[in-house]
């Protein structure tokens, strides 16, 4: 992993969301270096699920050789920013790097997204972010360090990434807009970068996301920590940059990237906004400001006949494979919707006594419905096609539980070798 060189000791660095997760990891890293840490999260009491506080996070950073100043934070509330910034500039004389982690984020499509749910991810994402800025900025002009870090995609208008969960892209979006607005406005004064992660990173809420199993595909917040400490050594002229945490790394010098994964190994799970998968359509580069961008046309490719008979096959492997634990673990009804030859409505239930399979609707209402081509649905469930490849292309579409719909994924892992 990244060595830590000194450069930050002294230095303080506000965090929006460092009570757990990754603006934690990279408090952490900060501090190894002797950081002034301002922990600006809402957290004060440990959740059920997700572990963690200002509190914890600050004994945690001073263990690790940092000072740290939790601050009770929700970047949704102006005046409680206001006050964090206050406080750090008073306790530690100024603010050297600005981190906007904070973020919401509901995978859900443009109907099915409650108003509320809409109004959180932009006031948390794109308000928050852009307010934390404009709080610290005056005292970031002061600094020889002045970067700010948003934790946001790169800028991709392929509509892919926008046509399953809108809401939530937008919101995303606004942060790496912030990032290319605030770099040119304040070139030579503060260096302002985005960083996103090529694969999937292992937090808590990506447990709650994902579900039981979902850590063995995904690569430790350390990864993001180095990338971060990577781009605060580099000068102010280092800015409006849309940096992707293995490409930076790489230019360091790492080569072994097993040593950030969760199970070094494993097959990674790809992060959303990046069109690097062979099965994705890539959008080009537009040529000149203001043009349309289109979407890359893909070579039709030879559909291979699914007929009902491999479907049928593949649920009755599946019902073979059933048990009381996998029941236990999963508890949700799956719907599939079958398009094309041999179609049809298939179920899969994972909620009552040892689970079943059958044709047509389930007796219970659906958790998740699926809808997909059969021919597709037997290269899903045979290892061949990957079900975040599938949504992210457009192949698989979900209504429901995203989170039930991700648990599927480790029963299918198991029974891939079978299929």
């Amino acid at each position: 992993m990244l060595p830590n060189t000194g450069k930050l000791a002294g230095c303080t660095v506000f965090i929006t969301g460092a009570s757990r997760g990754i603006g934690k990891a990279i408090a952490l890293k900060a501090a190894k270096d002797g950081a002034n840490i301002v922990i600006a999260a809402k957290t004060t009491q440990s959740h059920p699920k997700l572990s963690g506080t200002i509190y914890t996070a600050a004994e945690e950073i001073e263990a690790a050789g940092g000072r740290a100043l939790p601050c009770v934070v929700d970047v949704r509330d102006e005046q409680q920013i206001n006050d964090a910034v206050e406080k750090a500039v008073e306790k530690f004389g100024g603010i050297d790097i600005l981190v906007n982690n904070a973020s919401a984020i509901s995978l859900t499509n443009t109907l099915e997204t409650p108003t509320k749910r809409v109004d959180l991810m932009m006031s948390v994402n794109t308000r928050g972010t852009y307010l934390t800025s404009k709080a610290c900025i005056p005292f970031l002009k002061k600094s020889k360090i002045a970067h700010i870090l948003n934790l946001s995609p790169p800028l991709n208008l392929n509509p892919m990434w926008f046509k399953q969960h809108c809401a939530y892209t937008i919101a995303k979006y606004g942060m790496s807009m912030c990032v290319l607005g605030m770099a040119e406005e304040f070139r030579g004064e503060i260096a302002v970068n985005a960083l996103w992660p090529r694969t999937a990173i292992h937090t808590a809420a990506m447990d709650m996301l994902g579900g039981s199993g979902v850590e063995s595909q995904c690569r430790k917040v350390d990864i993001i920590a180095d990338a971060a400490y990577s781009i605060f050594k580099k000068p102010k002229s280092f800015t409006g940059n849309f940096v992707i945490d293995e490409n930076i790394l790489k230019e360091e010098g790492i080569k072994n990237f097993d040593i950030y994964a969760v199970k070094p190994g494993q097959p990674l799970l790809p992060d959303f906004f990046l069109d690097e998968h062979p099965e994705v359509a890539v959008i080009k580069q537009m040529e000149s400001p203001g043009a349309v961008p289109e979407a890359k046309e893909e070579k039709p490719q030879p559909q291979s006949k699914a007929h009902f008979g491999a479907v049928e096959e593949t649920f009755r492997i599946v019902k073979d494979s059933l048990s009381d634990d996998v029941v236990k673990a999963t508890q949700a009804i799956y719907q599939f919707e079958l398009s094309g030859e041999d179609g049809g409505t298939w179920f899969l239930d994972l909620k009552n006594r040892g689970g079943n399979v059958g044709h047509g609707e389930p007796s219970d209402k659906a958790d998740v419905v699926m809808s997909m081509s059969t021919d597709d649905f037997v290269k899903m469930f045979s290892g061949k096609l990957k079900p975040t490849v599938a949504f992210m292309s457009g192949k698989l579409k979900i209504k429901g539980n995203m989170a039930l719909a991700i648990k599927l994924e480790k029963l299918m892992n198991q029974m891939n070798s079978r299929l």
